[in-house]
């Protein structure tokens, strides 16, 4: 049986154990394992098991995940973040959509303390989507910037997704994080300057606050809820300066980043036993997920190395396609993009990178700059039907007036908006990779 084949019996096999709904982890390392059994028999399936653990535990870096992890429950869990929501709330309130702009400023901030999408959905749900539907902001607009902000938690740093990246594509998660920092804020840009646009030219969908309201709110009061709500940045700038200058390595800011969230949790009085037992369990779970996850996506990565499945790949797109190397990167990019209509970012990343990082490597592409397009792609991923994580979190957790239908047809705009960015990426690489050769090559 040729190389090639088996290679297609591992994708379709996996493929196929995926809709029984088991465990993603099981599946890609069961199908590794049997894989690796079948071609070099029954030790080589048990050696490669072992020594993808070895090397797993032996990256230093992946300890930086559950810190990371616990201090984005701690802002969430002891409700931190809400003194940075009632900030936007009064500072941008009385411009055009305000409190939508507010909303995303927000989501970024809460992507710089915890690393996934999840938060900050359920922080916007919880925080931001009830304020807006009140102000009577459109039902559309409003589930639409909660959805695209959120996506921002894995690009802006410390990104959990970009983790994983740099393990399969054996990158420093350093560099790959400060190559999030420009490709988020210009995402984030660009969200905003769509929100202002729109409420500029039809006010309905955005309106501002009230002018009797705005009288009521004394300079005193502004100047307090402007100092509460900068706390979750000190946060963030407590661990990341650090890093940055050069004081502490990674692991190092993490657990600094984690110990100063859950200071300011017990200064204000929010942390309690049953908060700490929560943020607890909840990072040992998806730790413990992530763990399991890059174990089986590093033995099948392996299974792939030793069929030279890269060499199967490369030889259809260049030779038997005739592609450039940029015809052949836009295809990546599209493959991810339609994956990411029924699997999710860690999903398409397991499958897909041990073929494609080589490929990017071969054609003399960045992976850095790679790992954020990827990223990039992830977040589009996030907000299409039908998998999206976030059309499903959203459903969830929207009151009962707000229809499947417009959270579908409120994220359009939005999806449109990242495909401009992820083209704005490609086009210039330089706005990923300025800041980590800045900082890395002084």
């Amino acid at each position: 049986m040729s190389y090639e084949l088996i290679a297609a019996l591992m994708f379709g096999s996996m493929l196929l154990m995926m809709l029984t709904g088991q465990r993603m982890f099981g599946v890609i390392g069961f199908v590794a394992v049997v894989a690796a059994i079948f071609l070099w028999g029954d030790r080589g399936g048990y050696d490669l098991a072992f020594a993808q653990t070895i090397k797993l535990m032996n990256w230093y870096p992946l300890l930086t995940l559950p810190m990371f992890i616990f201090m984005g429950y701690v802002m969430s869990e002891s409700h931190l973040a809400d003194d940075l929501y009632r900030m936007f709330h009064v500072w941008f309130g009385p411009v055009p959509g305000g409190l939508a702009i507010g909303t995303i400023l927000l989501m970024v901030l809460i992507s710089a303390m915890n690393g996934l999408s999840v938060a900050g959905m359920a922080i916007g749900a919880t925080i931001a989507l009830p304020e807006l539907l009140r102000r009577s902001y459109d039902k559309r607009m409003v589930t639409g910037v909660i959805q695209a902000g959120a996506s921002l938690g894995i690009l802006v740093p410390p990104s959990v997704v970009m983790v994983l990246y740099a393990m399969i594509a054996r990158q420093p998660v350093g560099k790959l994080w400060l190559a999030g920092v420009m490709p988020g804020l210009l995402l984030a840009a660009l969200f905003i300057l769509y929100i202002w646009l729109r409420c500029k030219f039809n006010p309905s969908l955005g309106p501002p606050i009230a002018e009797a309201e705005r009288e009521k709110i004394t300079r005193a009061e502004k100047y307090r809820l402007l100092l509460a709500g900068l706390m979750p940045v000190g946060i963030f700038l407590v661990m990341m300066v650090p890093f940055v200058a050069g004081y502490t390595r990674l692991v190092e800011s993490s657990v600094i980043g984690a110990l100063a969230a859950t200071s300011v949790a017990l200064f204000k009085g929010r942390m309690t036993w049953k908060i700490l037992d929560i943020c607890t369990r909840k990072t040992l779970a998806i730790s413990c997920m992530f763990l399991w996850i890059i174990l089986a996506a590093l033995a099948f990565g392996a299974v792939f190395d030793g069929l030279r499945a890269v060499d199967f790949v490369r030889d259809l797109f260049m030779d038997n396609l005739g592609l450039g190397r940029w015809e052949i990167l836009i295809l990546m990019q599209l493959s991810f993009i339609l994956m990411g209509t029924f699997l999710d970012d860690t999903a398409m990343l397991v499958i897909v990178a041990p073929l494609y990082v080589p490929i990017v490597r071969m054609l003399e592409f960045d992976l850095i700059w790679y790992g954020v397009l990827y990223t990039i792609t992830c977040q589009i991923a996030y907000m299409t039907p039908p998998f999206g994580y976030n059309l499903f979190l959203m459903r969830a957790m929207a009151p009962n007036d707000v229809t499947l239908n417009d959270i579908y047809r409120s994220i359009i705009p939005f999806v449109g908006v990242m495909i401009l960015g992820l083209a704005i990426v490609m086009a210039f690489p330089q706005i990923a990779l300025w800041l980590p050769e800045l900082l890395y090559n002084p």
